[in-house]
């Protein structure tokens, strides 16, 4: 019998834990990262994502956070950010017509010019498609962050930087990597928008 309770608990307990371990581990890699972002935006350039299933969705919520805006109470210019992930067509047309692992490579091709950055997005580091969306992206003088989990798989070595949230816990990377994301988006508006602050 479900006991919902012990299931509450025992997720915020390890929720909490992870994100006491990234702290600890991984604060200055996500100070650098951030502020490496921040860097594309005063050179004018623009923050690509790419990422799979919920990784996906985290791609669209970081970018409508820095289009938009990311604190209600701070009016400022938008940011451009394009997620990857959310336009079917592409996707399905991709999938058909190049195979999915380049799918992301190809909108990269498209899109991706140097001074530009790709959030890459993987909880395991090993997802084909990212992994080439990286390879392409460096062939044309995009910085590669890596917003990983794990060990931080194929991806590691691969990216220019790298946050790596130290669980095997897919769940729990995944609440690491809004959180890290909603950080980012703190940086780059403090950064940017200075006279706001």
């Amino acid at each position: 019998m479900l006991n919902a309770k012990s299931l509450i608990a025992t997720s915020v307990a390890e929720s909490i834990a992870t994100k006491l371990k990234l702290l600890a581990e991984q604060s200055e890699q996500i100070e650098k990262s951030g502020q490496l972002l921040a860097g594309v935006y005063e050179k004018g350039g623009k923050i690509l994502f790419c990422g799979n299933g919920g990784s996906a969705a985290d791609c669209q919520h970081i970018a409508a956070e820095l289009v938009i805006r990311f604190r209600s109470k701070i009016n400022r210019a938008a940011l451009p950010a394009i997620a990857l992930t959310v336009d079917p067509s592409m996707m399905s047309a991709g999938g058909n017509d190049i195979g999915f692992e380049n799918v992301f490579a190809r909108l990269v091709e498209a899109y991706g010019k140097s001074g530009d950055a790709l959030v890459a997005i993987s909880t395991s580091g090993n997802s084909e498609n990212v992994i080439r969306a990286v390879n392409t992206a460096k062939q044309q003088g995009v910085l590669t962050i890596g917003l990983l989990g794990g060990s931080g798989g194929k991806l590691l070595p691969l990216c220019d930087h790298s946050v790596v949230v130290p669980s095997e816990v897919t769940a729990r990377i995944q609440e690491s990597h809004i959180l890290i994301g909603h950080v980012w988006c703190e940086i780059i508006e403090e950064t940017i928008f200075p006279e706001l602050f």
